[in-house]
């Protein structure tokens, strides 16, 4: 332990900690902006100053060790205006039409004008305007809101293994960009979106497709339905400041009615017939051993990286499409078919914790209808959005429940890393043996560590699965399995850290109370308490389920069910 005194008062902290660490533990407020533990700790923007008996320059405090008797000032004359100064230099090089901007109200660079009170009529707006990115279908990127803190660079490598962006040019002329200055669309780049997570500005944005759905809605010769994945519920209130980790389900639902929407269905059913299709095709390839194991294809960002990064390993992935276009496809199917609405008068605007999926929606064979699956792909955040800009009181909204029939579902652990396999395992298991199991529960692969394994005897045979989140972490995996180290039957593989809880398309994390852990135990157990309460928690014991196979689809892996809820990859060039 370490004797130090922050303003004046005595504290014994832990040896080997920053200054910032130090005061934050013992709740002392030292405003930072560039700063993300363990991920970006550069100490590039000056924000975070203190003042050290002793030292003859004020120092960064996130990457400053305490030492024995060490005196520090976080907040005196001199700290306060060279805190201004730095902020007033990276205002000097922004745009400044925080209108206009969808970070207005939810800036780190906004809160820190006002919390130095810095004038910002004092900066006129620059004359000449930095290229806007918006060359992708899912995300923007603006130079001109860029404060150069490389949150975003740091979490693309370190976290990612990506490295799709970095520092571009030198002195006055440095920027973020892409290798060779491409466009996005034109780089190697997955879509995951956690650069949007950790941009303390506007910089990098997913793009927004509100205006979209609002013409759909205003359009009443058309059939115009929403449906939500199943991370969204216990995301959402954060928007509406409500504590992270809050069931919002009922009131997610009411809202999306009074945004106009003619139906709203839940997305656990389409990741029912995902694990109703999947386990189908884990057995048949068991019994064949062929192109084991076989990987989760749910999560889009994981599929343009194996597309791009590891073609030769296609055959693993799993044909089925994703719960997000199955729902879209048995929606301009089945559900046409039962309500005899012609599915070219159905529009499907999908709610989702990713800006991946904007892509997905885009890609080859998701038509099952002939018509696109999925018509707009909108985030948690930008569902928070048209509420607020519709005045909807959320907080007092009463609950309402899923329509029907595409309302049950026994799959909500989907939004978390181990969900899929967990969902999977209790179909796969039942399916093989014949027999009901006593306990639902396969904790082994639940949790939010990146690489998790379990083993099971169903049968008298040695089931082996693993569950990977992050791309390092599925990068490393790959090679074990092309390496023949690793023998599993069954692997899920999701692009963020945590998985859908996590997705880029989630609400931003205020980082001064919360790390990327806590947020994600604190979703992931409010996805496991609504699975623990369900009635159901079988995809092959939902009755809707049920219905849907006997009416319309016949049997998982049939004729019908392959050519509606199942899909092709492609190889993908790293550079177009």
């Amino acid at each position: 332990m370490t004797n130090i005194k922050i303003d004046n008062v005595p504290f014994t902290v832990d040896d080997n900690i920053t200054i910032l660490e130090a005061c934050r533990k013992n709740k002392i407020d030292v405003p930072t902006l560039c700063f993300l533990k363990g991920i970006n700790e550069n100490a590039s923007c000056r924000v975070c100053l203190v003042e050290v008996t002793g030292a003859r320059n004020l120092l960064t405090s996130c990457s400053t060790k305490v030492t024995e008797g060490m005196e520090i000032f976080t907040e005196n004359e001199r700290v306060s205006k060279a805190r201004k100064k730095s902020v007033e230099l990276l205002l000097s090089n922004h745009d400044k039409d925080c209108d206009n901007c969808l970070r207005n109200g939810n800036c780190k660079l906004q809160e820190l004008i006002k919390r130095f009170n810095i004038d910002e009529k004092k900066f006129k707006k620059k004359e000449e305007n930095k290229k806007i990115d918006d060359s992708s279908v899912y995300l923007v990127r603006d130079r001109n809101k860029c404060v150069l803190c490389n949150r975003c660079v740091s979490v693309c490598k370190e976290i990612q293994d990506i490295a799709v962006i970095g520092k571009n040019k030198r002195g006055i002329d440095t920027h973020i960009g892409c290798a060779f200055e491409k466009d996005l669309k034109d780089s190697p780049c997955i879509a995951c979106g956690q650069c949007t997570l950790v941009c303390p500005t506007g910089a990098l944005t997913e793009k927004d497709d509100t205006d979209k759905v609002r013409e759909l809605l205003n359009d009443k010769s058309l059939h115009v339905v929403a449906m939500t994945a199943p991370s969204v519920r216990v995301t959402l209130g954060e928007e509406f400041l409500n504590p992270v980790g809050t069931n919002v389900k009922g009131k997610m639902v009411s809202a999306l009615r009074s945004l106009g929407f003619g139906k709203v269905f839940d997305v656990n059913f389409g990741a029912d017939l995902t694990i109703m299709e999947e386990v189908n095709e884990l057995i048949n390839r068991v019994k064949e051993n062929k192109n084991l194991p076989m990987f989760t294809s749910c999560s889009p960002g994981w599929i343009k990286y194996i597309e791009t990064y590891h073609s030769d390993m296609l055959d693993h992935l799993s044909s089925c499409k994703s719960p997000q276009q199955m729902q879209g496809a048995i929606i301009k199917t089945y559900y046409a078919m039962k309500n005899n609405i012609d599915p070219k008068n159905i529009r499907v605007v999908s709610v989702m914790p990713c800006i991946a999926k904007k892509f997905e929606r885009s890609r080859k064979y998701q038509q099952a209808s002939g018509y696109d699956d999925v018509d707009v792909v909108i985030t948690t955040r930008e569902l928070a959005r048209m509420i607020k800009k519709e005045k909807i009181d959320f907080n007092n909204l009463s609950d309402s429940e899923f329509d029907n029939p595409l309302k049950n579902g026994a799959s909500v652990i989907f939004g978390s890393s181990g969900g899929v396999m967990e969902a999977a395992l209790r179909t796969f298991v039942e399916t093989v043996t014949n027999e009901e199991l006593k306990s639902l529960d396969f904790k082994e692969v639940r949790g939010i560590n990146g690489v998790k394994e379990a083993s099971y005897m169903v049968n008298g045979m040695n089931v082996k699965v693993a569950v990977v989140s992050g791309i390092k972490n599925a990068m490393e995996m790959l090679k074990k399995v092309k390496n023949k180290e690793v023998d599993y039957h069954f692997i899920e593989f999701m692009t963020c850290p945590g998985g859908c809880i996590n997705g880029g398309g989630q609400p931003l994390i205020d980082f001064t109370k919360y790390s990327f852990d806590d947020v994600k135990k604190l979703r992931t157990e409010c996805l496991l308490n609504e699975d623990s309460s369900l009635e159901n928690r079988r995809a092959h014991k939902n009755p809707d389920i049920i219905e849907a196979y006997k009416e319309y689809l016949g049997n998982p892996g049939s004729h019908k069910a392959e050519e509606i809820l199942h899909t092709k990859y492609e190889k993908r060039n790293k550079y177009n």
